[in-house]
């Protein structure tokens, strides 16, 4: 438990940021399953536009520090890459 003033108040500004925070994982990882649903439905258009919609969120999400900006590229690039090989 913490014990001076200033560690409280880390403390009840790590929890607020907790919240913020899976609140925005959990948007970026719809976002990502929905790319997701559309390649294993087989629909490359679909497919492509809800990509359209996961890149924002992916980008968003690394710059405000849920997940580092080479993860976020390097998810964009498979899911670009699945998309591609639909189209064949």
């Amino acid at each position: 438990m913490a014990n001076t003033k200033s560690a409280k108040k880390a403390t009840r500004k790590i929890a607020r940021r907790t919240i913020v925070n899976k609140a925005r994982r959990t948007r970026m990882r719809s976002s990502v399953r929905e790319v997701e649903a559309a390649i294993a439905s087989g629909d490359a258009k679909a497919a492509q536009t809800a990509l359209q919609a996961a890149e924002p969120a992916l980008m968003r999400a690394a710059q405000n520090g849920v997940l580092h900006k080479s993860t976020a590229s390097r998810k964009v690039s498979r899911l670009t890459h699945q998309i591609a090989k639909l189209g064949k």
